[in-house]
């Protein structure tokens, strides 16, 4: 996968242990995330995530991305394509610095994506906490619907699905 060819508007950078403190930086602006979605983030949680598969998936197949106007990180993506199938792409995290919401950053992100993936694959998955209204709302206006809700330990995940083509 061509990273640069993701957004028009926005370096794309696939981030790594040298980005920790940047995505510490932008992940600490969201607090209602992690109320939602415990524990609260902390340097080491993001080593973890930043290599971070399911089981059954290849590494090569992770891409966590940086999303960078001038040189602010101003949005992450953790991107596992192949997943849970070969028509699939998934994510498993989106956020944009609560400093840059509200000005159509993450649906410009997200629909430039779509775009890009849509010559690829036939589906893009994602969850969300049940709790969060705000991610619920924000996937919903991007043309995702939900498909089911999953039991977790600390709280229920709504599935998603969006259909490409």
């Amino acid at each position: 996968m061509n990273i640069t060819k993701i957004s028009n508007k926005y370096n794309v950078k696939k981030l790594n242990y040298e980005n920790v403190e940047d995505i510490y930086n932008l992940s600490i602006t969201n607090p209602q995330y992690f109320y939602h979605c415990p524990p609260m983030v902390t340097y080491e949680t993001i080593k973890d995530d930043l290599y971070a598969t399911p089981s059954n998936c290849s590494i090569e197949n992770k891409f966590y991305l940086g999303f960078y106007e001038d040189e602010k990180l101003i949005a992450i993506l953790d991107l596992i394509l192949n997943y849970p199938d070969k028509n699939t792409a998934y994510i498993g995290l989106f956020m944009v610095d609560s400093n840059f919401q509200g000005k159509n950053i993450g649906t410009n992100i997200i629909s430039e994506m779509i775009e890009y993936l849509k010559n690829i694959y036939s589906f893009i998955k994602l969850g969300y906490v049940s709790t969060n209204l705000q991610s619920k709302n924000f996937w919903k206006k991007q043309g995702f619907d939900e498909v089911d809700v999953v039991e977790q330990e600390l709280y229920k995940v709504v599935r998603m699905i969006k259909k490409l083509n």
